[in-house]
């Protein structure tokens, strides 16, 4: 159901049965992983992707650094320039 490189694929997926006997599948809750790393300062212009590019070889990876961060709106993370956010190690 999701790219082997999206962060929901190792999620277990659960029926769920809804009013009048409709069926749905679901995710369980997905914990969010402990990280090291490094603080970075966002430049303007950055975009989560790019980094994930520069650390990680691959911006699909992305979602490591949102992980990382507390910020419910992962792009939120990259829109105020100077901001300091936590990069994991790959």
């Amino acid at each position: 159901m999701f790219l082997k490189n999206s962060r929901y694929a190792k999620v277990r997926q659960v029926s769920v049965t809804l009013a009048r006997n409709r069926k749905i599948k679901a995710l369980t809750l997905r914990r969010l992983p402990g990280t090291s790393g490094s603080p970075q300062v966002v430049n303007a212009n950055d975009r989560l992707d790019f980094y994930a590019q520069r650390y990680y070889r691959d911006p699909t990876q992305f979602w490591h650094v949102a992980d990382a961060n507390t910020e419910l709106e992962a792009n939120d993370l990259v829109a105020t320039t100077g901001r300091v956010i936590d990069v994991p190690e790959s």
